[in-house]
């Protein structure tokens, strides 16, 4: 592995830097970069989001990895990772594109006709459109192939009724990509169609869903007999699961931090030299030292392994299982470290607000968000399947339901 820069790596983040400190600053010591949907969102920031994504297509610096024929720059995955790297040190509005960006752009590229592509691609770069995922259902999440929401063709229109739940930035998106089943006929993979929809069109409810941390980033969407045009379907009818695939490759490229940052470890060490157990520095402690030493030797394996992929990737590589060890690993360590840093708070640790809480309440919100993300982008059990099937190459999972009609499914009763 090769951590340093080649000469054109070193140029291009030179390049890079230099325009973000003529058009952004850079980040204070308590901030993270720019902002994630996870994130509270008002019509404020939203339009500070659309205006630094405006100046960002206008100097080409929008969808880096996107072909020059739709507006990006044909960059190279390293790029795309040193830009990010870039940006994160400087204080930027939310990022409310990466799934319009990461997931339906690419989806349309490769299965959309040159009129669907004309028509949302232009709006989505500059970032006068936003778009979300809609694939989970209440029944339907780890297994989506299992989805309900059914499509059923009324002449040159498609009448959709169902629910999708977890739902990311809904409220505030223009339009979405959306998996129905056109046919409970076949088996459940066959039966499926894939379209862009409307997120405005008459018979969509959007209900955001409050989270345990207070933020509203997730939704329940509702369809009741929803007119979707046959034009917005992409590739052919019953070929939802193939779009479908081409979505979720991407979104395993767009989820997860690519450079394998430091996770906190830092911000831990800062907290236990700021608290005291006994009238001393609780960095002095034997057994503070101890978990600190053991958390820091977890967040360098994730750093390395990070820095793995980027390897990989600079040497024109594709990256192996890195990215779903990351998360798997990477994900429940931060959750341990925030429970362990509340813990040496004392009764400080309990509470969320940030004026009496050390270091800002960070590890109170880092503890109670970090459980939506070890669900988001595939879950802890999802990502071990992938890590034992895939890497191990251990037997996969029976599947009792292989080529049975889905309507003949047993299910269990919704709740």
């Amino acid at each position: 592995m090769d951590f340093n820069d080649t000469v054109e790596e070193a140029a291009f983040r030179t390049e890079v830097r230099a325009w973000l400190e003529a058009n952004a600053e850079y980040a204070d010591a308590s901030s993270s970069g720019h902002a994630s949907l996870g994130e509270r969102i008002d019509d404020e920031s939203l339009r500070a989001a659309k205006a630094w994504q405006k100046k960002k297509a206008d100097a080409g610096w929008a969808c880096l990895r996107w072909p020059k024929a739709y507006g990006g720059r044909d960059a190279t995955p390293i790029q795309a990772v040193i830009w990010s790297q870039e940006e994160s040190k400087f204080a930027t509005p939310p990022d409310v594109y990466m799934i319009g960006h990461g997931m339906c752009g690419p989806t349309l590229m490769a299965h959309g006709t040159p009129e669907q592509q004309e028509k949302w691609l232009p709006k989505m770069l500059s970032g006068e459109e936003i778009w979300c995922q809609l694939f989970s259902e209440p029944d339907a999440g780890t297994d989506l192939a299992g989805l309900r929401m059914s499509a059923v063709r009324d002449g040159d229109d498609w009448i959709i009724n169902g629910q999708k739940i977890w739902t990311t930035g809904a409220q505030f998106c223009d339009w979405g990509i959306i998996v129905t089943r056109h046919d409970p006929d076949l088996p459940k993979h066959e039966g499926l169609t894939y379209f862009v929809v409307d997120m405005h069109a008459p018979g969509i409810e959007i209900r955001p869903i409050t989270q345990i941390d207070g933020g509203q980033g997730f939704n329940e969407v509702f369809y009741t007999d929803v007119r979707i045009p046959d034009s917005y379907r992409l590739d052919e009818v019953g070929a939802g699961w193939r779009v479908a695939i081409t979505t979720l490759m991407n979104e395993r490229a767009s989820v997860g931090t690519l450079g394998g940052g430091s996770v906190g470890i830092d911000d831990l060490f800062s907290l236990a030299a700021e608290l005291e157990i006994d009238g001393r520095p609780a960095i002095e402690d034997g057994a503070v030292r101890e978990n600190i030493a053991s958390f820091y030797a977890r967040a360098k394996g994730v750093e390395l392994t990070g820095r793995r992929t980027v390897s990989a990737l600079s040497q024109g590589k594709m990256p192996g299982p890195e990215a779903s060890l990351m998360k798997l690993i990477g994900a429940r360590m931060v959750q341990e470290m925030a429970a362990y840093a509340m813990e040496l708070q004392g009764a400080a640790g309990a509470t969320a607000d940030v004026e009496v809480t050390p270091q800002g309440g960070k590890w109170q919100d880092r503890y109670l968000g970090i459980s939506g993300f070890r669900i988001a982008g595939g879950t802890d059990e999802v990502l071990r399947n992938i890590i034992a099937e895939r890497v191990l190459g251990l037997p996969p999972e029976v599947r009792m339901d292989k080529g049975m009609p889905f309507k003949e499914i047993p299910k269990a009763p919704l709740v």
